[in-house]
């Protein structure tokens, strides 16, 4: 397998790894098997507490959390092998026993509760599509965490970002507000459906970044066998992502975004999925490959192979503008002279 490749197979083991920690104590859970496929040498631990209200509530944080969303990356220690020596069980079973304390430590660690605390006040300002102020954030921060509050805002854009496809960006540096905008235009608010529910933005994004790794062409298979690694079951309702096979085989297929086929000459049947039209529409692969590079939190010429076809995408995409708007141009000019000759004749 070439080089490029083998890179992004790690890479997409760990955007995997990211989003398979979202029903949170994962230290408890986690199966012989992960054991051995996840470092915990040096993870990076951002968490993100979601809960629920009623829809007559304001804005304000509540203070039992319900769920919790967490998500995990080992950015370095995944590429290293371990020593295959007389002492390396031993070593492995260090590594993780200091994983997991790291992982408890974090999720009391004062700073990972005020981010949480912010996704949530965040994720209310969106839903209800208010303005973000900075003076809000700091009183959700408060002031003895006030000196970290830049750092708890990176983690907190972070986790919007990758788990739901929202940016937070700022929109007037006087009065110090910010507002959040979605990647892509999915109806209501992102969460497809109406009434209560999150963005299924984020998502999207991966389904479409699996897509564009397979070949352009991903199978129900393969398509599962990822979302099983994100927690994400055939016949299970997901708490942030609803009933998933409706939502990809259905809602996201009606929506044009996907599109779910039966595989050529398949007996007995079986499904394939592509981009959509409105995929084609709203991004691009590149932009696909620039969300999976801030999940992994790399660039995206770390996938090497895939960052040439994107190139070679986004040329393609010039070029079929340029060609339209010369078409139009050339209309425009021959209709100018048709009505010049009426007036002329007139």
């Amino acid at each position: 397998m070439p080089r490029g490749q083998k890179s992004t197979l790690r890479a997409r083991e760990k955007c995997q790894r990211t989003w398979g920690q979202i029903q949170g104590h994962q230290g408890a859970q986690m199966t012989a098997t992960q054991k051995k496929k996840v470092s915990f040498s040096s993870p990076l631990i951002l968490e993100a507490t979601i809960q629920k209200k009623s829809a007559g509530r304001s804005g304000s944080v509540l203070k039992k959390p319900q769920r919790a969303l967490s998500t995990t990356t080992s950015v370095d220690a995944y590429h290293k092998k371990p020593y295959k020596g007389a002492n390396s069980k031993t070593e492995k079973k260090q590594s993780f026993s200091q994983g997991l304390s790291s992982t408890v430590r974090s999720r009391t660690d004062p700073l990972t509760i005020k981010t949480n605390m912010l996704v949530q006040f965040l994720m209310e300002m969106y839903k209800m599509k208010k303005p973000i102020m900075k003076a809000d954030m700091l009183k959700i921060v408060q002031k003895r965490h006030e000196n970290h509050f830049p750092e708890i805002l990176k983690k907190a854009s972070f986790n919007m970002e990758v788990v739901f496809g929202v940016d937070l960006k700022k929109v007037d540096s006087t009065k110090d507000s910010y507002v959040l905008v979605s990647k892509m235009d999915l109806p209501n608010n992102g969460t497809v459906t109406r009434g209560r529910g999150f963005p299924k933005t984020g998502l999207l994004l991966n389904l479409l970044g699996v897509i564009f790794m397979k070949g352009n062409c991903a199978t129900e298979e393969k398509i599962w066998e990822f979302l099983n690694k994100m927690r994400i079951y055939d016949g299970k309702k997901h708490f942030i992502f609803g009933e998933p096979r409706k939502l990809i085989t259905q809602d996201l297929v009606k929506l044009k975004y996907l599109e779910y086929r039966q595989v050529p000459n398949s007996d007995p049947a079986r499904y394939e999925f592509l981009w959509g039209p409105r995929a084609h529409a709203e991004t691009s692969k590149m932009k696909v490959l620039e969300f999976w590079a801030k999940v992994n939190q790399t660039v995206p010429s770390a996938f090497q192979f895939w960052y040439e076809e994107a190139l070679r995408d986004e040329e393609e995409r010039v070029q079929a503008a340029a060609t339209f708007n010369d078409g139009s141009s050339a209309m425009g000019r021959k209709c100018s002279k048709v009505k010049a000759s009426s007036s002329s004749h007139a």
